[in-house]
């Protein structure tokens, strides 16, 4: 599956490029990341929420980087997701912001089935994308991911309060409503 994305952020790329290549910022944006651990200059293991529960793990290395302007990398080993990616940072013409262009290359397990699958419970990967830059562009201008009243957990409420269908309140929920 091939996945492109971009956004406009309201810093130098300097700065969001500096963000980015820590690579242990990445889970603060990117929801279904765990954890991104440095194992070297080059080379990472990363960790991730799977649909059903289940994490996936791999490890990776950059392929080539241009400071402050271009990341590049690929997974390495037997990645239960392959994957490899460029993230480009330029300048952008109002000479304050910057835009980032993801490019990202995965095989999701599965195949067709897989996807399908992810897609039923939400996991739409071109969503995905979008809203991790969308994030990123929230920490990098604000400081923080903005959550509304009805997520104010975020990751901790995949967690603990996985979403499930709307269902009409029960007859003690509609009593309690009432008494309040």
């Amino acid at each position: 599956m091939d996945l492109t994305a971009t956004t406009t952020i309201r810093k130098p790329a300097s700065e969001v490029y500096a963000f980015w290549r820590d690579l242990a910022n990445l889970p603060t944006f990117m929801a279904h990341l765990e954890q991104v651990r440095a194992t070297g200059d080059r080379t990472s293991h990363w960790v991730a929420a799977a649909p059903f529960g289940k994490d996936v793990e791999w490890d990776a290395e950059i392929t080539d980087e241009a400071p402050g302007q271009k990341i590049a990398w690929r997974s390495t080993g037997n990645a239960e997701v392959p994957n490899a990616g460029t993230i480009r940072f330029v300048p952008a013409p109002d000479g304050v912001s910057t835009e980032v262009y993801v490019v990202l290359v995965y095989d999701i397990p599965g195949g067709a089935v897989g996807k399908a699958v992810a897609k039923y419970f939400g996991e739409e990967p071109h969503q995905q994308l979008d809203d991790d830059l969308r994030r990123l562009k929230q920490v990098l201008e604000t400081g923080e991911v903005v959550r509304s009243d009805g997520a104010p957990w975020g990751k901790r409420a995949r967690k603990e309060f996985p979403q499930r269908p709307a269902q009409p309140l029960s007859d003690a929920e509609l009593e309690k409503g009432a008494d309040a």
